[in-house]
């Protein structure tokens, strides 16, 4: 049965499903709004904001300064699937930043050089700026703040795995080093956000905000998981988007882990009752890297029309911030256990992105995977760097069949709407023929 004949609700159910299916898409797209609204206003109200990162954000500190999280990789989307982020990345580099730097970056120099000016509101000047080591473009990046608005900077330094295989956890000699150096920058970093905001820390206020992150990550990794379900419940590029928006801009928030909260009740709902996406669910497909924003919609169809379902991503991974894990702190000590978790998530994040082999591997059975998409993009060498190694691995470890197709998340000037959709149509006439063969000689010669 197709999702669209699923869609149509049976009377009994008819009240509830008309109020409960499609809640998080609209919910999310409201409070994201409110989100800029308050962004917009918190200069009036003399209020601190922080430029942060999606990897790291360090949340929890500065909420409970009550200090504003901007992201300006969440801002670049924004102005890419709004098509307007060529207008802000020429503009920067009409300032004298190469073609070659990430679009991210370009587009958010053409943001500051405007004033703050975003189609979703005004973004405030910093106060100051946190990131971690996450992403080597972080630190250059902070560093163009640092000389626009004279203001302070925190390098948050997470030592990352040791190496593939080798990993150290909790109760184990490098771990424990590791934690007590990241619980030593988190003292420098509350000393920081004193002396910026001239308020003392709270230490109660900030188990407040590590209690709404417990919930919001437990439930993140239960939306993961329920994917499972055939048909899919979302599309983890498109609707997974929007709920990436929430976990980063309401972390640490009462309303983030409320909409969670209702989200996964959602998620169980459709599940319980065999309900995915609009559209027929033929191909279950992992998604790996970022997704192609100048032609969002588009790039989304490419694979729907086809019947291409994407289950996960290893997107909503390291651009969760590693929440996937459903790591969630302890209260009773909450300092040591942020450093803890700022460990165990940010170097999942960095894992995800260079090591995504094996967890793509592990997922193949259990989320029936039918193909894997891999998506470099010119702009980030952070994320693409080791694709194709990548995709060699899986292949060598599985006969899951898979994609390699570039493009960009920011500059439509490298993405080729017409070659993208040559190479899909034929990846899917592929898997049509595996299916062909499977369904004519059985499963022993392979998946489809």
């Amino acid at each position: 049965m197709s999702s669209t004949t699923q869609l149509i609700p049976s009377a009994p159910a008819d009240k509830k499903e008309t109020s409960i299916v499609g809640r998080g898409n609209k919910e999310g797209n409201r409070l994201f709004r409110e989100w800029y609204g308050e962004l917009t206003s918190a200069p009036e109200r003399k209020e601190h904001s922080a430029y942060v990162f999606v990897m790291g954000s360090l949340a929890e500190i500065l909420r409970s300064f009550d200090i504003h999280t901007i992201f300006p990789e969440i801002n670049g989307l924004q102005q890419a699937v709004r098509h307007v982020a060529d207008d802000y990345i020429g503009q920067a580099e009409d300032y004298g930043f190469s073609a070659d730097v990430c679009g991210y970056v370009k587009a958010d120099v053409g943001l500051q050089l405007r004033g703050g000016d975003h189609p979703m509101g005004k973004i405030p000047p910093p106060s100051l700026a946190v990131y971690t080591n996450a992403c080597n473009t972080y630190v250059k990046w902070a560093e163009i703040w640092e000389r626009m608005y004279h203001v302070p900077t925190f390098t948050m330094d997470i030592p990352g795995s040791r190496a593939a295989g080798r990993l150290t956890w909790p109760g184990q000699v490098d771990f424990e080093n590791d934690r007590k150096y990241v619980a030593g920058q988190i003292n420098e970093l509350i000393k920081l956000c004193e002396q910026v905001t001239g308020r003392s820390f709270d230490i109660d206020k900030l188990r407040e905000t590590m209690a709404h992150t417990n919930t919001m990550s437990r439930k993140w990794k239960r939306l993961i998981e329920l994917n499972k379900s055939t048909p899919a419940v979302y599309n983890a590029v498109t609707d997974g988007t929007v709920f990436l928006g929430m976990m980063n801009g309401y972390r640490g928030r009462p309303e983030g882990a409320k909409y969670f909260t209702d989200l996964v009740e959602e998620m169980e709902y459709k599940a319980a009752n065999g309900i995915g996406t609009p559209f027929e669910e033929k191909y279950r497909l992992a998604f790996v890297g970022v997704p192609c924003y100048p032609i969002f919609r588009r790039f989304s169809e490419m694979f729907t029309e086809w019947g291409g379902s994407f289950v996960g991503s290893s997107y909503l991974w390291f651009a969760s911030g590693g929440a996937n894990l459903g790591y969630e702190y302890d209260l009773d000590h909450p300092l040591e256990s942020l450093a803890e978790g700022l460990l165990v998530t940010v170097r999942d994040s960095m894992d995800s992105m260079f090591y995504s082999d094996k967890n793509l591997i592990d997922m193949i059975e259990p989320y029936g995977i039918d193909g894997i998409v891999y998506h470099p993009i010119k702009s980030c060498r952070t994320v693409s760097t080791g694709l194709a190694d990548n995709r060699r691995a899986v292949m060598e470890a599985t006969d899951v069949a898979t994609l390699f197709v570039e493009s960009d998340h920011m500059d439509k000037r490298v993405v080729s709407e017409a070659q993208l959709k040559n190479r899909v149509d034929a990846f899917f006439e592929g898997l049509a023929t595996r299916r062909q063969r499977l369904t004519s000689t059985g499963p022993q010669n392979g998946r489809a």
